[in-house]
């Protein structure tokens, strides 16, 4: 599920869930990001995933975890995805880019 995507990013409250999980949960945002379907519950695994992710660290390794979906999932419409902080009325932390650079995340 989407929520278990936005427990699993090493947060401290949330219980431990490795990147693997994490890219299970990305499902959700595929029909949309792949322009293949509606937003869906996307927005709702973002804003948990930014209520659980507090810290520089857990935004870092958030980062890391989802630039792992970027690379590995094909057909991700990158431009949708720059959008999703306007679409979804939340500021993501970092780019969801298969080359962002995790380790400027604050």
């Amino acid at each position: 599920m989407l929520t278990d995507f936005v427990r699993g990013v090493d947060c401290p409250h949330a219980e431990a869930v490795t990147c693997g999980q994490i890219q299970v949960g990305v499902v959700n945002c595929l029909p949309y990001l792949q322009n293949r379907g509606p937003l869906g519950r996307c927005c709702g695994v973002i804003k948990d995933l930014l209520k659980l992710c507090k810290t520089p660290h857990e935004r870092r390794k958030s980062c890391k975890c989802v630039k792992t979906a970027a690379n590995t999932i094909k057909g991700i419409d990158f431009g949708k995805a720059a959008g999703l902080s306007g679409v979804c009325g939340v500021k993501i932390p970092f780019e969801i880019s298969p080359s962002v650079d995790c380790s400027k995340v604050k």
